[in-house]
């Protein structure tokens, strides 16, 4: 039986790979981007926000058997927190109704292992209480202090923790629908390529993400535990951050962290 999917970054990288494997596996992908995609939008304000859902009930005839949240950025800007985080919870919350009208429905986002390192915890506690303009405010002033790095990582905590927050209330888990995340290390995407090219950033970068297991990873590989997560056999586990990461996070918290 062939389900409808929405995913958001279709057009590149692991929302690409996912696109492509789901629709191998015949589902109807409805892909989001900011080009080449079946929804066009830009997730970084409300009116992009606000036009993907309502593009995507429409196409969808306002039933979802599943979302996943793919599209992020990782620039030093007010940018990363209002997709990362403000357009991947604008989503879900806007097609919840039509995940909750599908009989087996199921929704999933892209975490990362960054969102276990510092943090500024000014910008992800306004993330959780839903306010993005003291979110865009903080996340400005950490950028002036020197400390934008922190945005990545800050975007990617709150979003677990709202995760972990919502996967269990009755709009949620009452309404059957199991909401996860994957969380990989060092993917091999457009996103991060920038960073293979400089010699040194390579360097810092594997030291601050060392992948044990088999090294960096490739969409694909992302991909396929996206489509599980998502695929109807998933009956039960919610409110799960699973890290893909070639054991970079065992490695860095060690084994009382679980």
């Amino acid at each position: 039986m062939t389900r409808k999917i929405a995913v958001s970054g279709s057009a590149s990288g692991i929302g690409k790979a996912l696109a492509e494997l789901l629709r191998e596996q015949g589902d109807e992908v409805i892909g989001v981007d900011l080009r080449d995609a079946d929804v066009c939008a830009d997730l970084s304000g409300p009116e992009g926000r606000a036009l993907a859902v309502e593009s995507v009930l429409r196409l969808s005839g306002g039933v979802l058997d599943g979302v996943v949240a793919c599209a992020g950025v990782s620039a030093v800007t007010t940018l990363t927190v209002r997709v990362n985080h403000f357009g991947v919870v604008g989503l879900l919350e806007g097609l919840r109704p039509a995940l909750a009208a599908a009989p087996a429905p199921r929704a999933a986002v892209v975490g990362s292992i960054s969102g276990t390192q510092p943090v500024d915890p000014g910008v992800v506690a306004a993330c959780l209480e839903g306010d993005e303009d003291t979110a865009v405010a903080l996340s400005e002033q950490a950028i002036e202090r020197g400390e934008g790095r922190r945005l990545y990582p800050s975007s990617k905590s709150a979003l677990a923790k709202w995760l972990r927050r919502e996967s269990v209330t009755p709009q949620w888990a009452g309404a059957g629908i199991p909401l996860n995340a994957i969380a990989p290390g060092v993917v091999l995407t457009p996103m991060s390529a920038p960073l293979f090219e400089d010699e040194a950033m390579r360097k810092a970068m594997e030291a601050a993400v060392p992948m044990p297991l088999n090294g960096h990873a490739t969409a694909e590989v992302i991909a396929e535990a996206l489509a599980w997560l998502v695929s109807p056999v998933n009956t039960h586990m919610t409110g799960q951050v699973i890290y893909v990461d070639g054991g970079a996070e065992a490695t860095l918290r060690g084994p009382d962290v679980y």
